[in-house]
């Protein structure tokens, strides 16, 4: 009596590096997706106050559409672009800027990123502190490092208020 031989199990390969880089591209875009789609809903006020503190505030007044400013499609796209590099990348409120307006960046004009930047609601403190934390596992930079690389013109160019909690926030 013969008895059917088994069957060997394909060998499965490993998910290579363009695998892995594909979903994460695919995650990234999914996610600013969501932001701005989320983003176009909301009422955007000024920048978050430096204190950490949580305040109220009083009700926003209601205004009539010809009180409104006409926002440009340029200046929604760039408070977009500001939006993901505030929570994607936790860039500082210059290191924006210079991204939108950079000619080797988004290329936005001056004007548009000033109103990303003026109706960005983005907390820099934690930006710098989790931009700290990464220099601190990835690199394993001092602190003082850390700080000079948060203030550096040629670094993430948070200011030395925002640079010194981040300092002063990260674990042993």
């Amino acid at each position: 009596m013969t008895y059917p031989s088994p069957q060997q199990q394909p060998v499965r390969k490993k998910a290579g590096c363009l695998t892995w880089g594909a979903i994460v591209a695919g995650v990234v875009i999914f996610v600013g997706s969501c932001s701005a789609l989320m983003s176009s809903t909301n009422d955007f006020s000024s920048t978050a106050p430096a204190s950490h503190s949580v305040a109220s505030q009083p009700a926003p007044l209601l205004l009539e559409a010809s009180d409104m400013p006409q926002v440009t499609k340029e200046q929604k796209s760039a408070l977009r672009k500001a939006e993901t590099y505030s929570t994607m990348m936790h860039m500082s409120k210059q290191g924006i800027y210079d991204q939108l307006t950079s000619q080797y960046g988004e290329k936005f004009s001056p004007e548009a990123a000033q109103y990303a930047i003026e109706n960005l609601q983005a907390d820099y403190y934690s930006n710098a502190l989790e931009k700290a934390k990464s220099y601190q596992d990835r690199m394993a930079m001092s602190p003082d490092a850390i700080y000079d690389q948060l203030v550096s013109e040629y670094g993430e160019q948070f200011t030395p208020e925002e640079a010194q909690y981040a300092v002063d926030n990260l674990e042993p």
